[in-house]
């Protein structure tokens, strides 16, 4: 059974433990090591790995800490480079070519967003549960089957963007910024609707947007179209 504890979450860092009960990874390394520590009740020795969808410090300020505390850190190429680091741990991962970590079985997807190598990553684990994990995208071009449990952006609402900018609340060059690089709800309403939910048993919304964003409306919205629980974080 697939457990998410979301330790943070926009744009100050982004950071998730995800476990099956045999094998517990992190989802991206975007505040302190000794906050990931904490959060966790200092647990953190079974930790097989730490998966970072791209370089922006608030998706992988702490893997230079995580890495030295032993934690393998899979990322793309792009990545890497612009990370600009080269430990040992750190481990170059390709878009659609899986790999194994502990009972999951990872496929690493491309995703659409302002940086050099973006990823997503779907992850089963033995018993056969599907995790979607993907954020800082403003399209996702695949299509899954059998997701059992969904992560995923959903930073801003058009209708709120432009509101705020109309307001003066938001510049208006931020709206170009966002549809090219974040995950409007409009969009992520399109991806449920694309994708097989049969399965389905949860969704997390993540990294919302402080000023473009409605929490209970954006909830309303994905339960609507999936039928199953919503947890915003």
């Amino acid at each position: 059974m697939i457990n998410i504890t979301v330790l943070a979450t926009g744009s100050t860092g982004n950071c998730y433990h995800v476990t099956d009960g045999k094998t517990s990874v992190l989802l991206e390394a975007g505040i302190r090591y000794r906050e990931i520590q904490r959060k966790l009740s200092f647990q953190t020795r079974d930790i097989a790995g730490c998966l970072i969808t791209h370089e922006h410090l608030d998706h992988c300020k702490a893997i230079g800490e995580v890495t030295k505390a032993g934690i393998d850190c899979y990322m793309s190429q792009g990545t890497k480079d612009a990370v600009k680091d080269d430990h040992h741990r750190m481990h170059v991962v390709e878009s659609k070519k899986q790999f194994k970590l502990g009972s999951w079985t990872v496929l690493p997807f491309d995703v659409q967003h302002d940086v050099s190598e973006p990823l997503g990553f779907l992850l089963q684990n033995d018993a056969g549960e599907r995790l979607l994990f993907a954020t800082d995208t403003y399209y996702i071009r695949y299509k899954f089957k059998n997701l059992t449990h969904v992560m995923v952006e959903a930073n801003y609402s058009t209708q709120l963007l432009d509101q705020n900018i109309a307001e003066g609340i938001v510049p208006p060059f931020m709206k170009k910024r966002l549809m090219r690089s974040h995950f409007s709800i409009e969009n992520v309403n399109e991806f449920f609707n694309s994708n097989d939910l049969s399965k389905l048993q949860e969704t997390w919304l993540l990294h919302l947007s402080n000023n473009n964003s409605d929490e209970d409306q954006f909830k309303r919205i994905i339960q609507g179209v999936t039928g199953k629980p919503v947890y915003v974080a």
